[in-house]
């Protein structure tokens, strides 16, 4: 359990890290062209899933988030004990990542944001990404199809969603803690994160409906 913890919160740490690391260098690089910021910050972030997942999925499974993690409980593939310990160690992994990457680029550690993201389309992007995140996953047989069916699942979704694609509760709150490209006021988190667990468990619906009994067992 000890080096499922640290694998989990090792790769929190680093996937926040690299979100906002990236919007960070994207920012200062794209010359005020947000177009050409996001397509870096969606590379960076594509890349560093793929990686990550491939490289800790054989210890830990890989969540590195907690509506993953939820979608795993649901379906019995972890206990809620782990579970529980999964995200204890998600949340606080994911704000690291967000210091360190202010750190990395000599800005004020302790940062809050001021980037709105609230209203029905942005709660509804991140019902679609979270739902379809699990679902994707749902049909993975072995870590090497989640490492990259995630990554590009991720990797769409940050453009066809309005509010590029959070679905991850960890990375929500750790993006209030960054006043840059990836951010998000800390009064819009909590309707981000109601709507991101309940698209977790939409997907659960979906897999289910889709695989009939088998789904249960999906790997996650």
């Amino acid at each position: 359990m000890r080096r499922r913890l640290l694998a989990e919160g090792l790769g929190a740490l680093l996937l926040a890290a690299c979100v906002i690391g990236s919007g960070i260098m994207a920012q200062q690089l794209a010359g005020g062209n947000d177009a050409v910021a996001l397509l870096a910050n969606t590379a960076a972030t594509v890349a560093v899933l793929a990686v990550l997942i491939a490289t800790l999925a054989p210890i830990s499974g890989a969540h590195f988030n907690p509506a993953v993690t939820l979608a795993a409980c649901v379906q019995r593939q972890v206990s809620v004990r782990v579970a529980l310990a999964y995200v204890t160690v998600q949340v606080p992994g994911c704000c690291a990542g967000a210091l360190l990457a202010h750190a990395m680029f000599d800005l004020p550690v302790l940062q809050a944001s001021l980037h709105a993201r609230t209203g029905i389309g942005q709660w509804l992007s991140e019902l679609v990404a979270t739902s379809g995140l699990v679902l994707v996953i749902a049909f993975c047989g072995k870590p090497i199809d989640a490492a990259w069916r995630v990554a590009l699942w991720i990797g769409a979704a940050y453009w066809f969603t309005a509010s590029t694609s959070f679905a991850n509760p960890a990375i929500t709150i750790a993006r209030a803690l960054t006043d840059s490209f990836s951010g998000i006021r800390p009064v819009d988190v909590p309707a981000f994160i109601a709507a991101q667990l309940v698209g977790a468990v939409l997907g659960v619906v979906l897999a289910r409906w889709l695989k009939g009994p088998a789904a249960a067992n999906a790997t996650i």
